[in-house]
């Protein structure tokens, strides 16, 4: 864990304010990365994504604000702040930020 996340260790904070949104952009801030898994913060502006990809590993997306289109093996899912979804290993998924949104990547590597 970097210096900066060591920070986080033991305090109450608030998740949406860990990473701000930028203009034509996509924030992202790790606050675990360990052999085991990774934790970590996106913040997407409206129209920003992730293109077309897979990953080894199953993931779980938390939504925390805004919206975004996510698919999963060619289907589309509307995901808004406050649901989740899980991708599964191997699968091909991206994302589309339908609105300025923000969200929480768990990836667990086992």
């Amino acid at each position: 864990m970097s210096n900066q996340n060591e920070t986080l260790i033991g305090q109450a904070l608030t998740i949406n304010e860990l990473a701000a949104y930028q203009s034509g952009s996509v924030v992202s801030r790790t606050l675990i990365d360990k052999k085991i898994g990774t934790l970590t913060l996106f913040a997407f502006d409206q129209g920003q994504g992730l293109s077309e990809h897979a990953a080894p590993y199953d993931a779980f997306v938390q939504v925390l604000d805004g919206s975004a289109a996510i698919t999963i093996a060619g289907k589309v899912q509307q995901v808004d702040a406050g649901q989740m979804i899980i991708m599964p290993a191997n699968v091909p998924h991206s994302l589309r930020a339908e609105k300025p949104f923000k969200m929480l990547l768990v990836m667990i590597r086992a």
